[in-house]
């Protein structure tokens, strides 16, 4: 029996220039020209605020958390105005950013497009920097700090982030915050009774597209975060190549509601999408974490949406509340036309739940899409714009050309295109190997054709290069890849894993579990998670599961030779995991070394599954 059709969706048509060189190289380019309307976000700000002054642009949940405090297009151009005369009359030295310390927040907001449009870059750093390095003396805001130099330090909750703003601000760096602090500092309320003078209007005119608009941090995962310049010509060539492909469908230009923090390039993405395009946003507070995800519920049984966003961990929550909540599922299907998901592979078995509950609601499926790029290309800059069931990274959208690099049976990607970055601050030496010798950006991954000989089906994920491993053998092992393997075909007995096995004789595997996912398999109520994780059925469906995947499994680079869960969630503190909800896998490794021993120990402890005996 056929599937049910889509909901209603229009991409415009896959029409790509590929070039096949002699040495086995492809550079794909969409043929349709990338189409610019604003120079620059302050000036798409100001074009909104002229067109629709009273719409709401920006609403988030007051302190006591009932109702909506919402601002108008007119409200945030005017206090986004009075930033910029302000930052205008401190004349900062250039270069030097307003570090913005501060979650999702309509200041946040406001201090960004202020800054931009008095060309003084912006810093946005999670607020995690703040409230969770005390211990270990605030190391990593403070390589931050001494990597940007901050001319000002905004911390929304000064109280909160005053020690490690004692801690690590330069000398002569002015404070502003929020409320109350106990350092000497400046109030944004201050700030913001600055008269704009018409030297406002005339800089974000004059604002020079190619000097640096954003230092957007790299998530660490790899070494130390790296300070990535972005320009307006980046953010908006990202931009607007996104609104020509999916922000029509998305509905950019209508409601949003998004939790992706502002620190990390997709949700700056997102928030920045609805002022040059004229968007309500809605600031979710939630988070996809235990504890964090009910705010996320709250809000969506609130705010009907065209367009949804979240990493696979949220669509996984997303999917047990569903199932449970009638009134929910009524309004969150309501208007909905499009999915996106980000940071992971969607497994198959929650696309499906997720699309049974569409289809007992509305009698038909909700397309999905996804996002592909990195910091250094602004943001997504490839997606699935065609009708596709696929998991992969779709294809380039106009205004970049993509070169793959024959790797063995795969493909190195590079990237070439006006949302590229010139580089990182103040590395000379990574900036001198970024590119390749046409200009392509080495991203760092891999990919293979869905169809060799049907391209215009997109493109899979087969690995980043920097997550590669040997095992002591000398074989070479793809991590990334091999990861969402392994979370689609466990699912949903565990929520994430950790691949163990570098120079060692076997790999290995350490998963979270997924508490519902496996009182669903043994078919109880009541169970302590204790009790799951050692209920026969619990390990049997594991040890079928691995067993299905190594039979299938071409060599020792992807067999599992042992399994184990992982009582302890992991540590957002310790960096173990992302704002954005993704597992930090070398640091994972790096806290859970005792647990990796003992999945190589001679005798398996209790609790181990071995699929070598």
């Amino acid at each position: 029996m056929p599937s049910p059709a889509f909901r209603d969706v229009e991409f415009p048509p896959v029409d790509l220039v590929i070039e096949t060189r002699d040495d086995g190289s492809i550079v794909m380019t969409p043929r349709e020209a990338l189409q610019i309307e604003n120079a620059s976000v302050p000036a798409g700000l100001a074009r909104q605020a002229s067109l629709q002054p009273d719409k709401t642009h920006l609403a988030e949940r007051p302190t006591n958390g009932d109702g909506w405090r919402s601002v108008s297009f007119a409200e945030v151009k005017a206090a986004a105005d009075a930033v910029t005369q302000w930052l205008i009359d401190l004349d900062p030295e250039p270069g030097r950013p307003v570090m913005i310390l501060s979650g999702n927040s309509i200041n946040h907001a406001i201090m960004r497009y202020g800054a931009m449009g008095a060309g003084v870059p912006v810093c946005p750093v999670s607020e995690n920097y703040a409230l969770m390095g005390g211990a270990g003396g605030y190391e990593r805001l403070r390589h931050v700090v001494d990597l940007v130099r901050p001319a000002v330090i905004f911390a929304e909750d000064g109280t909160a982030c005053g020690p490690a703003i004692k801690a690590v601000a330069p000398q002569g760096c002015l404070i502003l915050t929020g409320g109350p602090c106990d350092l000497p500092s400046t109030r944004l309320a201050d700030v913001l009774a600055t008269p704009p003078g018409a030297t406002v209007a005339a800089r974000i005119a004059a604002l020079d597209p190619d000097a640096p608009a954003a230092y957007m941090l790299t998530s660490g995962s790899t070494g130390r975060p790296k300070a990535v310049i972005q320009t307006q010509r980046m953010i908006t060539a990202n931009l607007y190549q996104g609104w020509q492909v999916l922000g029509r469908a998305a509905g950019w230009d209508d409601v949003l509601l998004e939790w992706l923090p502002w620190s990390h390039v997709s949700g700056a993405f997102s928030s920045m999408a609805a002022a040059i395009f004229g968007g309500t946003y809605y600031i979710d507070a939630g988070k996809p974490m235990p504890g964090r995800f009910g705010e996320t519920i709250r809000n969506l049984r609130e705010v009907p949406l065209k367009y949804f966003t979240n990493v696979p961990a949220g669509y996984a929550m997303l999917a047990d509340a569903l199932e449970d909540d009638e009134l929910l599922r009524h309004t969150f299907f309501k208007d909905l036309r499009l999915m996106l998901y980000g940071g992971a592979g969607l497994p198959q078995p929650l696309y499906d739940r997720i699309q049974a509950l569409a289809i007992s609601e509305t009698g038909r499926r909700v397309f999905f899409t996804t996002g592909y790029g990195a910091t250094e290309t602004t943001s997504g800059c490839m997606s699935i714009y065609f009708m596709s069931e696929q998991v992969g990274i779709g294809l380039p959208m106009p205004g970049l050309s993509v070169k793959m690099v024959p790797a063995g049976d795969r493909y190195e990607l590079r990237m070439k295109g006006p949302m590229v970055t010139p580089g990182y601050l103040d590395q000379p030496e990574l900036n001198a190997t970024l590119r390749d010798e046409e200009d392509f950006y080495r991203i760092g991954d891999t990919a293979r054709f869905h169809n060799p000989d049907n391209p215009d089906e997109g493109l899979a994920f087969a690995g980043r290069l920097a997550e590669e491993f040997k095992l002591d053998t000398g074989t070479w092992v793809s991590g990334g890849a091999l990861r969402a393997e392994l979370v689609a075909a466990l699912s949903p007995c565990i929520a994430d894993t950790v691949i163990c096995g570098e120079n060692r004789p076997y790999l290995a595997l350490l998963a979270w579990p997924n508490p519902k996912g496996l009182a669903e398999l043994t078919d109880t109520d009541g169970l302590q998670l204790e009790e799951l994780l050692r209920h026969p059925a619990v390990t049997e469906a594991i040890r079928s599961r691995l067993a299905a995947h190594n039979a299938a499994a071409s060599g020792s680079s992807q067999r599992i030779g042992r399994f184990a869960f992982l009582t302890e969630p992991p540590n957002a503190e310790a960096h173990e995991v992302s704002d954005k909800g993704t597992i930090n896998q070398s640091i994972a490794k790096q806290r859970r070394a005792a647990d990796i021993e003992a999945l190589y120990a001679a005798t398996p402890g209790p609790g181990l599954i071995d699929l070598l005996a």
